[in-house]
């Protein structure tokens, strides 16, 4: 991967109380099981506009919604490895 990815997790209150603080600890975990904090810009943000389909992630610009802590495993593989 050339460039940094971006990768933001939605920090907005409807996505926190559906799950989004474990998803954030599953990211964590697995930016620094793969070694991927040095190539992933990741960082919160503030609503997307989708909150009734939250809790959601954004990588490189693609919205992803309905994210849990065991969904992102396979979203992050997809997309960053």
């Amino acid at each position: 991967m050339s460039k940094r990815a971006e990768l933001i997790i939605c920090l907005g209150s409807s996505c926190f109380a559906r799950g989004n603080k474990a998803t954030l600890k599953a990211i964590m975990k697995f930016l620094d099981d793969h070694d991927l904090k040095d190539k992933v810009n990741f960082h919160g943000g503030h609503c997307f506009g989708n909150c009734a389909e939250g809790p959601n992630i954004s990588i490189n610009g693609k919205i992803y919604t309905g994210v849990d802590e065991n969904g992102i495993i396979d979203i992050l593989t997809n997309e960053l490895l």
